[in-house]
């Protein structure tokens, strides 16, 4: 079986909206296989008989700005329902003959909706008084309804907030049903699913667990594939998927760079090697990627760095296994479309992404990439039905690159052990305190600045430790986690009294945006 083309699906149309992931996402929530598609790539090609229902996302550009936004309207003529959000919602109704100009008052943030008649995307939506608060995102508004359209709501500012032509199955809304601030929010992406779409579930973790294994089988069949096994979420199922599938054919390459977490290394071979039996190969390497680094300052030289030779030495020791024919990576769906390669998007490119385009050109072998259409959530529920353990499957993200770009500025052997324990101290503190599985990324990291400190009548110089805890759901905004002033003292205490070299604990409180998750 081929899981991306033999499944009936909510087809997403992206034009650029930070949120076009969480849609996904919320229709996936609801047992429903959704794929997200460029706005540039609708074509001819694609397989109409499996979509049974089509989203067009919001995005950052204006529907009268036509030499940017290129919208190929013959969806229109597909018989096929379509809800608009936002941006989307704009696109209907300009390409149905309605008008969309620039709004006297822009809308941000928190708007009251009020329901005028009734619709079957809208049951259950509203509060008996007929409101309800929604998340607005916009500066342009529909200003006259296309032929055959009616008004279902609208806000003070917004008088066609939801739109819909129920003849053919066309919905328009002007606010973010996918995002949590909208009370209710999933009930309308629930009711276009299921009593507009009239879909029915054909999604779970448990199913994925045997179509993946089945689709490794066929394309692998009696050939070698090479793994690089890191110890984090995503190389961990795959190299479990893989070996499920395929057994002794399958052989990981483990590399520490020393840029690891406190005794990483211990548990990736006590779990794959020892405890599952997998053929794996462990390179000793941070004296290597420790050398490379001296004196590298700059972010992105670090990541270049330590993604080349990564690569080298894999290729190095992936080279000693004859009759290698694929490499299997842990690509996970927001890597693809976050490095444009599905998408083609107008979202900008924060910075080089690890995940994605990583395979050495010269080893001429073919990707097995068993998770490419799954979400980070759905590849913890697939990890544990393989039978992995909570640690591993529930673990926090951890970036390619490892401690490098938690340490801003050089990067030295003294500052590795430093960060390290500290990193140690405050997990093993939110695990003790049952915090943990509640955050969504938590890590130390050194700061490149020394402060002075008194500690037993003696002035100290010496670097100052960053905490960072952020709640999220997909990653893609976040906010900090509010720790008790207890748990802060106990932390930053620990920290200190333990580790020689800093005196000073801070806590990040940005969100994201602005700022990103990690420091580099």
């Amino acid at each position: 079986m081929n899981l991306k083309d033999d499944l009936s699906k909510i087809l997403i149309i992206d034009f650029g909206s930070q949120f076009t992931q969480l849609i996904a996402r919320r229709v996936r929530e609801f047992g429903i296989y959704s794929e997200i598609i460029s706005h540039k790539k609708i074509n001819k090609k694609l397989n109409k008989k499996k979509i049974n229902g089509i989203i067009l996302s919001g995005g950052p550009l204006n529907v009268y700005q036509s030499k940017k936004v290129k919208f190929n309207n013959e969806i229109l003529k597909w018989n096929i329902p379509i809800l608009g959000i936002c941006f989307g919602h704009q696109v209907i109704s300009k390409e149905l003959g309605g008008k969309v100009k620039k709004a006297k008052n822009r809308e941000f943030g928190l708007a009251k909706l009020k329901r005028l008649n009734k619709s079957k995307l809208t049951k259950n939506f509203f509060s008996k008084s007929g409101t309800n608060n929604v998340w607005m995102s916009h500066a342009d508004e529909v200003t006259k309804l296309p032929k055959g359209f009616r008004v279902i709501a609208k806000t003070d500012t917004s008088k066609f907030s939801i739109i819909e032509n129920p003849s053919k199955k066309f919905y328009g809304i002007q606010f973010h049903p996918e995002v949590s601030h909208t009370i209710n929010g999933k009930k309308i992406i629930k009711n276009f699913i299921f009593s507009i779409c009239k879909m029915r579930r054909n999604w779970s973790s448990k199913n994925q667990k045997y179509v993946l294994t089945h689709e490794v089988k066929q394309m692998v069949k009696k050939s070698k594939v090479i793994c690089a096994l890191s110890g984090g979420v995503d190389s961990s199922v795959v190299a479990k998927l893989i070996h499920n599938a395929i057994g002794k054919q399958l052989t990981c390459i483990f590399v520490n760079t020393g840029l690891l977490r406190k005794n990483e290394e211990h548990q990736v071979i006590k779990t794959f090697k020892k405890k599952f039996k997998l053929n794996l190969i462990y390179v000793d390497a941070k004296k290597i990627f420790l050398n490379n680094l001296r004196n590298i300052k700059d972010p992105e030289k670090k990541r270049k760095i330590i993604g080349n030779l990564f690569i080298k030495i894999f290729e190095k020791y992936a080279k000693k296994i004859k009759n290698v024919k694929f490499l299997a990576q842990g690509t996970l769906y927001p890597d693809l479309i976050e490095s444009k390669s599905v998408t083609g998007s107008q979202t900008s490119k924060i910075k080089s992404h690890h995940n994605v385009g990583g395979l050495p050109k010269k080893m001429k072998l073919k990707l097995v990439e068993p998770l490419r259409f799954l979400f980070k959530d759905e590849v913890r529920k697939l990890g544990l039905e393989l039978k992995l353990s909570k640690d591993i499957v529930l673990r926090h993200p951890f970036p390619g690159p490892g401690l490098a770009i938690r340490m801003p500025g050089e990067i030295t052997h003294s500052k590795i052990k430093m960060l390290k324990e500290a990193d140690e101290i405050f997990i093993n503190g939110l695990k003790e305190h049952n915090l943990y599985n509640k955050i969504w990324q938590a890590y130390a990291a050194l700061l490149p600045v020394k402060t002075v400190g008194v500690m037993g009548d003696n002035r100290t110089y010496e670097y100052m430790c960053l905490l960072r805890a952020i709640t999220s759901e997909d990653g893609m905004t976040a906010d900090f986690f509010s720790f008790s002033k207890k748990f802060m003292q106990l932390v930053s205490n620990k920290i200190i009294n333990n580790i020689k070299g800093i005196n000073r604990v801070v806590y990040d409180i940005t969100s994201k945006p602005p700022s990103t998750i990690e420091l580099e």
